[in-house]
C-alpha cells in the first residue's frame, strides 16, 4: 500500500487511544511512519509541573539540559545541570527550554504512564523525558535515531515535520546541538493537552512552544549494531581459550607473498566460529544481560546497611513487598520450562511463571510471595541484597 493512503493524523478514543488497534498501529505504523493522535489522552492532567520539573533539574544525580536560542546572533547556547535555583530568573520570557530526562525514576506518577504502551516491550523503553519551554522554546530542528511518543502534557507547542521520501539529512557545522542545516516541514500541527504525536527513527522534526508548555516524551532504545557487536564481543573474550586461534595446517605455498587469499578468509571464518555459530540460548543470555544496563544512567548498589536473608524473608512473610528499584531494568527469556530473569545485567534462574512477576512495575507483594516457589523466593531475596529491589513495610491497618 502507498505512504500516503495511511492517515497521518487520527482520533483518538477511551478504548481506543491510538486512534485504532494496537495491531494495526504495530502493523502500519511501528517504525514505518508518524501519526498524531489528537486526545489520545483526554482530559489529560500532566503528572508534574513546571515547578516541579525546576526543582528536578537542581538535583545533582538528575540529567538536565538548558536550551536557549539567541535570535539576534543566530546561535544556541546549552547549558547541563544541576543548575542553582536563581539561574530561572534570569531568563528572558521567550526562546529558552529547559529539558530533564529520566523523570519516571524520579516521579511514581510520571512512570504510571508506561501502562498506556504496554502493547510494547517493557524492556524497549529508554526513559521518560519532559521537557518545559516558554514561547518560542526549542532544542532546534534535528532527527532522532529512535522510537519516541511526544504526549502535549500543559499548554501548547507546534511541531512540523518532514515526512517525505529521503529527506535531506545534512548537519550544521559548529554547533553544539545536531541540527539539520534544511528542513522542509511536510505537516505543521498545534497539539493541545491529551494529544500525542509518534515519530519513528529518522523523521525530521521541530517541536516550538506557543505558549508555556510541558511536553512528555516517552522514549525508546535502539541499540546501534556498533554498540551490540563491541559488547558481544567484551561478553565473549574473557571466555575464550588461550590457546584458541587463527590456524592454517595444510598450507599451500602462497603464490604471491603479500596476498590474503580466499583460503585464508575461510581459515578466519573458522577462528571467528564462537561468534558466528552462537546457539540461540547463549545469545539470549547475553543480550538480557545487555539490554537491561545498556544506557542505564544509575545501576542500583546494595544498600548500606545489609539486613540479613532471614530478617528480609520474615518480613515479606508478615506482609512487606519488594518493589523495583526505579532504575532496575528487567527482562526475562525462556529456557526450556524455566526461565533467566535479567536484572540490570546480572541473571538470575527463575520459574516461568514467576518470570513476568519479577517484571512487573508494581514488585512483588506478600501475596505473591507466599506463591512463589522456594528457589524463586531465593531469587527475590537476591535481588533485595543486590539493590535491584527494595524492601518496603507492610501497611498498617487503621482501626
Amino acid at each position: 500500500m502507498a505512504k500516503n493512503a495511511f492517515p497521518v493524523e487520527v482520533n483518538g478514543t477511551v478504548k481506543q487511544p491510538l486512534g485504532m488497534s494496537s495491531t494495526d498501529f504495530l502493523r502500519d505504523y511501528w517504525q514505518q511512519r508518524p501519526l498524531l493522535v489528537r486526545q489520545a489522552f483526554p482530559n489529560f492532567q500532566c503528572p508534574i509541573t513546571p515547578d516541579d520539573l525546576a526543582g528536578l533539574a537542581l538535583e545533582e544525580a538528575a540529567i538536565s539540559r538548558l536550551v536557549q536560542y539567541h535570535r539576534a546572533k543566530d546561535h544556541w547556547q546549552i547549558e547541563t545541570g544541576p543548575f542553582a535555583e536563581d539561574r530561572f530568573a534570569d531568563l528572558p520570557e521567550r526562546d529558552w527550554t529547559l529539558l530533564v530526562q529520566d523523570v519516571d525514576k524520579w516521579d511514581a506518577d510520571v512512570a504510571a504512564l508506561y501502562p498506556a504502551f504496554s502493547f510494547l516491550p517493557r524492556w524497549r523503553f529508554d526513559d521518560i523525558m519532559i521537557s518545559y519551554a516558554v514561547p518560542g522554546g526549542s532544542v532546534g530542528p534535528h532527527v532522532d535515531n529512535y522510537d519516541v511518543f511526544l504526549i502535549q502534557g500543559w499548554g501548547e507547542r507546534n511541531w512540523k515535520i518532514d515526512n517525505r521520501a529521503n529527506p535531506p539529512l545534512d548537519f550544521l557545522p559548529d554547533v553544539a546541538l545536531k541540527l539539520l542545516r534544511q528542513f522542509d516541514p511536510s505537516h505543521d500541527w498545534v497539539l493541545a493537552p491529551g494529544d500525542m504525536l509518534y515519530l519513528p527513527p529518522g523523521v525530521p522534526h521541530h517541536g516550538v512552544g506557543v505558549t508555556e508548555c510541558l511536553t512528555i516524551s516517552v522514549g525508546l532504545r535502539a541499540p546501534s549494531s556498533a554498540e551490540l557487536i563491541g559488547d558481544l564481543a567484551d561478553h565473549l573474550c574473557p571466555e575464550l581459550p588461550e590457546e584458541l586461534r587463527y590456524v592454517d595446517p595444510g598450507l599451500a605455498a602462497a603464490k604471491h607473498a603479500g596476498e590474503i587469499d580466499a583460503a585464508a578468509i575461510q581459515r578466519l571464518r573458522v577462528a571467528l566460529s564462537p561468534v558466528l555459530t552462537m546457539d540461540d540460548a547463549a545469545l539470549q543470555r547475553w543480550f538480557g544481560s545487555f539490554v537491561t544496563r545498556y544506557r542505564a544512567a544509575v545501576l542500583p548498589t546494595p544498600p548500606p546497611k545489609l539486613p540479613s536473608r532471614t530478617h528480609m524473608a520474615r518480613k515479606l512473610d508478615e506482609g512487606a513487598s519488594a518493589v523495583p528499584h526505579p532504575y532496575s531494568r528487567r527482562a526475562w527469556t525462556r529456557v526450556g520450562r524455566a526461565a533467566d530473569l535479567h536484572s540490570c545485567g546480572e541473571t538470575y534462574r527463575v520459574s516461568l511463571k514467576a518470570a513476568p512477576l519479577f517484571c512487573a512495575d508494581l514488585g512483588v507483594d506478600a501475596k505473591i510471595w507466599a506463591q512463589f516457589s522456594c528457589s524463586d523466593k531465593e531469587v527475590l531475596l537476591d535481588l533485595l541484597l543486590a539493590g535491584h529491589f527494595l524492601l518496603r513495610p507492610a501497611r498498617k491497618v487503621r482501626r
